[in-house]
């Protein structure tokens, strides 16, 4: 069984979509969809059970804190952790086992934004290469049970970066497979910022991540550089 993981807050108008597309896209019984919810006032929990999701609040909010939750509560010997502005590839209930029986114990897919700005086509394209700067928790991650307890899960000090942070580990012990299919992914921060601030915020994360910055100084830092809505 694959354990589908998403972490939300306020995410009402997403996560009905998703998760239909989850159950269309697999075979009776071969998928659980656990949508972690960071007790958000908008109906996320209510529109995620509506369409048959099981929903578990979350006792601490944070991606990695309700991912780490989300696991625990899983049946799965697989785990695919994806965000709820995702739209995911329709194979992907066959792709991820295949990629686990050919020796991948972790891997994403590339991904491509649902925008046609000639600058984030770019981006998109950099989602090839196997480079830690072209890793996003938008790429979705799969990860086989065995190896996420392996690791201990995410860091929860982590309040951004955290699948980078789990993917370095993951690559010291495992390979690593970057699926050649795409999911698509949601422009909304860069139609609330320009496409160079977003970029310049993500440079400094990284810098500071490299640098061993503090997580929370981090996540402060990249807050402060973005308009969110």
């Amino acid at each position: 069984m694959i354990s589908v993981i998403i972490p939300t807050y306020n995410e009402a108008d997403n996560i009905a979509r998703l998760v239909a597309e989850l159950g269309r896209a697999a075979p009776p019984g071969a998928v659980e969809v656990l949508v972690v919810d960071a007790h958000s006032p908008d109906g996320t929990a209510a529109a995620a059970r509506a369409v048959g999701a099981t929903v578990l609040l979350a006792p601490r909010a944070g991606r990695a804190a309700q991912m780490n939750f989300g696991a625990r509560h899983a049946r799965g010997s697989l785990l695919y952790f994806v965000h709820a502005d995702v739209s995911i590839h329709p194979d992907y209930a066959a792709t991820l086992p295949a990629a686990v029986a050919q020796g991948y114990a972790a891997g994403c897919y590339r991904f491509r934004f649902n925008s046609r700005h000639p600058l984030l086509r770019l981006n998109s394209y950099g989602t090839r290469f196997k480079g830690i700067m072209s890793r996003g928790g938008d790429q979705t991650l799969f990860i086989t049970r065995a190896l996420f307890d392996e690791l201990g899960g995410f860091d929860e000090r982590f309040v951004i970066m955290e699948d980078f942070e789990l993917i370095q580990r993951i690559r010291r012990v495992a390979r690593f497979h970057i699926v050649p299919q795409e999911v698509v992914v949601s422009a909304r921060k860069y139609e609330t910022n320009s496409w160079l601030r977003v970029q310049l915020a993500n440079l400094t994360a990284f810098s500071l991540f490299f640098l061993r910055v503090s997580p929370p100084r981090i996540a402060r830092t990249y807050k402060a550089l973005l308009n969110y809505r």
